[in-house]
């Protein structure tokens, strides 16, 4: 009875855990998305799964996000410290088995040893009844070399976890280990808004090179008109130098937009990993734009929860909180047990069959007395840790719904934005129409032509501007809100025991 109730109490005490009760903190944020003039009017619904081929239809896009996921470097740093935390967690798990080892071996030595003998030796006379003797004494000794085999088998220092102080050490690094693989989720998810935003500038600067190069050749017209104008002598040298200001400004712009198409490869290119075929390339922002699909109206707020960083944030908040066990569990004994056994025999032949066997058992137990404050500091430290831990989650939480707001409150004004400035395009390109044919005419000063062919350029590459901005807002949703299917592995799964 006492046996049974010995190992009852010795089985509670392996099932104990000193972690704090572990609950979610409360998001620090408002329940719904805010309302006003700049938001989208929505309801609270669950965003459906999605994944970047439903935004981004584009298949030359499409082609260089794939290409991006398996060739970019930053994600394949990613993908190293994942497997690192992986075995770091399959080391930390192995400490709470047993480690049995096997050894075989042989001594070779010599041995000797030494007898004494004695030897009598005499002389007499049978008659008279006298006689003498003498006796020697002679060693002798031998020598042999001897040979011993051994083998044994046996565990050595295994800490009996009474305490889960192994057990509570196992979870936080599994904790780890699970906040480095939502880690790659986020850089997945980073990587491929990073591409689309690229791929987008790339075509942003192509518009804006092919407005200057025609913007060019319209301001070339204009001066080889004013000159013939000022020969013919019904107009002044000012209209000849006002229209080649145009003309020096486009050629100035086309040589920047040749050089910010070259580095928006030289970018994009980094990103994919390799280099870009000139068939992936985009034209004009205007064809990126018509293949871009629509994320739902409809957000709920919790959704942040599921963002990788929301979800790394709170893994590591975990992994903080079984620290803590750990470092309690450090206030009490600690248990270990070596345990060896094995068969001796000097001929290799008969080592399993009459070798001498020979075992040895030796638990020990260590028990903290006096360490000078070095466990209750290693405690504060791990409860401060986990109060850094809280305070991270809930400040990624307010950094998510922060942005989600913001692309929401831009989501909001820029299709109304976008439609002003074409008609304030179309509106350009019918006043510069007009003016010019009015001067053509000589009814008009060429400055009121020259006003409109500024203002049309103006208006031009607002237009383009504009378009990126609603571009770059999907990419941003598309990023702030987390959670595609086709990037996003599987929920990680506890690797199988080494």
């Amino acid at each position: 009875m006492r046996r049974f109730v010995l190992l009852l109490g010795l089985t509670a005490l392996s099932a104990c855990s000193f972690d704090p009760h572990y609950e979610r903190p409360a998001p620090p944020v408002p329940p719904s998305w805010p309302r006003g003039d700049a938001y989208l009017r929505t309801s609270e619904a669950t965003l459906p799964a999605i994944s970047y081929r439903d935004i981004f239809r584009d298949p030359r896009l499409q082609t260089l996000i794939e290409q991006a996921l398996a060739n970019n470097q930053d994600l394949q740093i990613a993908l190293g410290n994942v497997a690192a935390a992986r075995g770091q967690y399959r080391v930390q798990r192995a400490q709470q088995l047993p480690q049995i080892g096997a050894d075989a071996g042989l001594t070779t030595g010599r041995r000797s040893s030494t007898s004494n003998s004695n030897q009598l030796g005499g002389t007499g006379t049978g008659g008279t009844g006298t006689g003498t003797g003498t006796g020697t004494g002679v060693t002798t000794g031998t020598s042999r070399n001897t040979t011993t085999y051994e083998a044994n088998i046996g565990l050595s220092a295994f800490e009996i976890d009474l305490f889960g102080r192994l057990r509570s050490l196992s979870r936080a690094s599994l904790q780890e280990y699970l906040a480095t693989e939502a880690g790659v989720r986020a850089t997945r998810l980073s990587l491929v808004a990073e591409v689309a935003s690229a791929y987008l500038a790339y075509a942003t600067d192509a518009s804006l090179l092919a407005i200057a190069a025609d913007t060019e050749r319209s301001a070339q017209i204009t001066v080889r008109l004013t000159a013939a104008r000022l020969s013919g002598g019904i107009a002044p040298r000012t209209d000849v130098r006002q229209a080649e200001t145009i003309l020096e400004q486009a050629r100035a712009d086309r040589a920047a937009q040749v050089t910010l198409v070259a580095q928006d490869r030289n970018a994009l290119e980094l990103l994919v990993g390799a280099p870009v075929a000139d068939a992936l390339l985009p034209r004009t922002i205007e064809d990126v734009d018509a293949q871009l699909g629509e994320l739902p109206a409809g957000l709920d707020s919790r959704i942040l929860l599921r963002r990788p960083d929301v979800v790394q944030a709170e893994y590591s908040l975990r992994a903080a909180n079984a620290r803590i066990g750990a470092a309690r569990a450090n206030f009490f004994p600690t248990i270990s047990l070596t345990a060896v056994a094995g068969l001796a025999s000097t001929a290799l032949s008969s080592l399993f069959s009459g070798g001498a066997f020979n075992w040895s058992v030796g638990p020990g137990i260590s028990l903290p007395i006096f360490d000078g404050g070095a466990r209750r500091g290693d405690l504060q430290f791990a409860q401060g840790q986990r109060d850094v831990a809280v305070a991270q989650y809930k400040r990624a939480v307010q950094i998510a719904f922060r942005e989600v707001a913001d692309a929401l409150a831009r989501r909001g004004t820029i299709d109304a934005q976008l439609d002003a400035q074409r008609r304030l395009t179309a509106a350009a390109e019918d006043t510069e129409f007009l003016e010019t044919a009015r001067y053509r005419e000589g009814i008009s000063p060429f400055l009121n032509t020259l006003d409109t062919q500024r203002t049309l350029y103006a208006a031009r590459r607002a237009l383009v501007q504009t378009r990126l901005i609603r571009a770059d807002n999907l990419v941003e949703l598309y990023r702030v809100l987390g959670g595609d299917q086709l990037i996003s592995d599987p929920p990680p799964t506890t690797p199988t025991r080494p």
